[in-house]
């Protein structure tokens, strides 16, 4: 077990690495969600959600 972690020690910690940023940008969009921001622009033009939008650039 010990020989096959040494021989992996790369892939495991580019695959820690990515696990990380991974969690930090969930961390990120649900503070931003809780927060009551959004990803929304507010060009509701070129929004595929512009049908549902309440105008304000929040969706319903």
């Amino acid at each position: 077990m010990l020989a096959w972690l040494r021989e992996n020690a790369g892939t495991l910690a580019v695959l820690l690495v990515l696990i990380l940023i991974l969690a930090a940008i969930v961390a990120y969009l649900i503070r931003e969600k809780r927060s009551g921001r959004s990803s929304c622009g507010n060009n509701c033009a070129g929004c595929a959600m512009r049908g549902s939008c309440r105008g304000d650039g929040t969706h319903k």
